[in-house]
């Protein structure tokens, strides 16, 4: 079994609008991404092409770099990012790193498992660059 990983970097903002401190207000944070998968090398002698994640990746993040990540509840955001035009992604969590880690690992696991020699998918966010969320599964 080999392991690899990819880092993807991103600009986003943010609000938890049930935190007590400033996390309640808008704010924004330079997001990393790491993701690593686990198996079996194939007949080229890699595991995935790292070409091939990128490919998987990057319409996500395209989605969200310089965006608003909103929980689908949290109308007051919802509105005035409407109203203003602003760009902006809904989720249905809240949008902290434990959340998105999760989020990410659901929406980019099933194109990962059409690769029938990857075993496993780990998603670690890095919200700064000394605090993460991670979340793994088995392919």
């Amino acid at each position: 079994m080999v392991r690899i990983g990819k880092e993807f970097v991103w600009e986003m903002s943010h609000r938890l609008p049930f935190h007590e401190g400033p996390c309640k207000n808008i704010h924004g944070h330079t997001y990393k991404m790491l993701l690593e998968l686990v198996g079996d090398v194939n007949e080229n002698r890699m595991l995935i092409d790292f070409y091939d994640i990128e490919k998987i990746v990057r319409p996500l993040l395209n989605k969200i770099d310089h965006a608003f990540l909103v929980d689908s509840k949290d109308d007051l955001m919802l509105k005035f990012l409407k109203d203003n035009q602003f760009k902006y992604y809904v989720i249905d969590s809240f949008s902290t790193a434990e959340d998105m880690s999760a989020y990410f690992l659901e929406i980019l696991k099933p194109e990962f498992q059409k690769f029938d020699n990857l075993k496993e998918l780990k998603i670690r966010v890095y919200e700064t660059a000394d605090a993460w969320a991670e979340s793994e599964s088995s392919l």
